[in-house]
């Protein structure tokens, strides 16, 4: 059991950008491909997500000060200290089951793809700590591991389905051939869903919002490197940054949201011919059959109405942790919620407008989740000495939280709590409902109708 643990712990340490691409080599071989084809197809992919961390990082290296700034500003103190998911990821694998989840995930996914229950083949084992995450919320709160990892279980089959639900939108925003996400913030989209549906029935909400189609109404206010300057002002002086300090914190955002773009092409670059591989071998073995390769989000990164929306709702994020009853975290490290963005772009097409709605309105949820994850993860924290420096008795947590309300309707429906059991089957319920929404839908780019010039 140590002799594996310290493998995965290796393997954890290289990294998703040489991690993921070792497997799409792998895969890639399988399918046929050429050793030449398939190494420069892993290569490209490696570069294609070490290029992303890089300008993802510059991004949130540059939006977060200005959004701690800004919260400093209100001169608001809360008890919380927001690490973002990275905190949250270091402490859940240094939970002793953790590793375990790997072999959860794959399992899992082999038992539905034999029975054709999915399409989607996950290789996305970077995010395996988030089941871990789940199991262990469970766990601490209704005393059972048993539980736990049943939840974990569950969520993977959510994660897979996802990727099922989404895949010809993601296509369609990506240029991509069957490749999907299974990271479990598209889940978001659950709770987005009854909203949406209602600002369906409003006609100034149905027509094209997206930066390509507001092109044509904007002109170059919706070009990315415009957008980003103009957003990176604004937080620059809220933030009360002064004129330079805006002015460099608007070339920063207009420089991240213009390379955005570019590193995205290169998934398409790496991944069509891997597609191309797999449609081929299936047709061969498997008649009528498809699979989607399931990757993380930064696949969907060089959409500019992702970086919009999430640095949009920065100011919003903490307004709420100012005025929320209850609320005991003030979003830093997890002040870019790339849940409700990402979970949005998906189920609105890309509709800027329902995007930044949906956001606002759904919010609040993710700062009550941090909430009541803090105790729990600090307790591991502490138990597992995993965070340094950290005073005895300080609460830390995640503000950004992917799937708050699955995650703490779980975990109390384990515990025998009649509303949180009430509440899972409603939620069930809506993702049975997103599901046929989203199959029945048509994709982002003849969803709406253009907007008039």
């Amino acid at each position: 059991m140590e002799v594996f643990q310290t493998v995965i712990n290796y393997v954890l340490n290289l990294g998703s950008a040489i991690f993921v691409p070792l497997i799409i080599l792998i895969l890639g071989l399988l399918a046929g491909m050429k050793f030449k084809k398939a190494f420069m197809s892993a290569l490209t992919l490696g570069i294609a997500f070490s290029g992303m961390s890089m300008v993802i990082g510059y991004m949130s290296n540059a939006v977060s000060p200005a959004s701690e700034a800004l919260a400093k500003n209100t001169g608001i103190s809360l008890p919380a200290l927001d690490l973002g998911w990275t905190g949250a990821a270091s402490i859940t694998w240094s939970w002793s089951y953790a590793f375990i989840f790997f072999a959860v995930t794959i399992g899992v996914n082999f038992v539905l793809l034999l029975f054709n229950w999915t399409k989607t083949l996950n290789v996305d084992m970077w995010n395996v700590w988030g089941k871990a995450l789940t199991a262990y919320l469970v766990y601490y709160v209704s005393g059972s591991l048993a539980a736990g990892f049943l939840t974990a279980m569950v969520q993977v089959i959510l994660e897979l389905k996802l990727g099922d639900m989404f895949q010809k939108h993601i296509q369609d925003l990506t240029g991509i051939p069957l490749v999907t996400v299974t990271h479990f913030m598209t889940s978001a989209a659950v709770l987005l869903l009854p909203f949406n549906m209602i600002m369906d029935k409003i006609p100034a909400l149905n027509k094209r919002a997206d930066t390509n189609a507001l092109k044509k109404k904007i002109g170059i206010f919706s070009e990315n490197s415009v957008m980003g300057f103009i957003i990176g002002l604004g937080l620059g002086f809220a933030a009360a940054y002064g004129v330079s300090g805006s002015l460099n914190l608007a070339i920063q955002t207009a420089t991240a949201l213009s390379l955005f773009p570019m590193i995205s092409k290169m998934f398409m670059q790496s991944l069509s011919p891997l597609a191309d591989a797999m449609s081929e071998f299936m047709k061969k073995r498997f008649k009528d059959r498809e699979v989607y390769i399931g990757l993380d989000w930064p696949i969907l990164a060089g959409r500019s109405e992702i970086w919009v929306t999430a640095i949009l709702l920065v100011p919003v994020f903490i307004g709420y942790a100012i005025i929320l009853p209850g609320n005991q975290v003030l979003p830093l490290a997890g002040i870019i919620n790339y849940s409700i963005a990402v979970g949005g772009l998906l189920l609105t097409g890309g509709n800027l407008a329902r995007m930044l709605i949906l956001g606002i309105l759904t919010m609040p949820i993710y700062l009550y989740g941090a909430t009541y994850l803090a105790p729990i993860l600090s307790d591991l924290a502490e138990k597992s000495g995993a965070v340094e420096g950290i005073k005895k008795g300080q609460l830390i947590t995640w503000s950004s939280i992917e799937g708050p309300e699955f995650r703490i309707l779980f975990a109390e429906a384990f515990n025998r709590n009649i509303l949180a059991i009430v509440g899972c089957v409603i939620f069930l319920g809506l993702f049975v409902l997103l599901y046929k929404y989203m199959i029945k839908a048509k994709v982002p780019s003849e969803r709406y109708a253009e907007l008039q010039k």
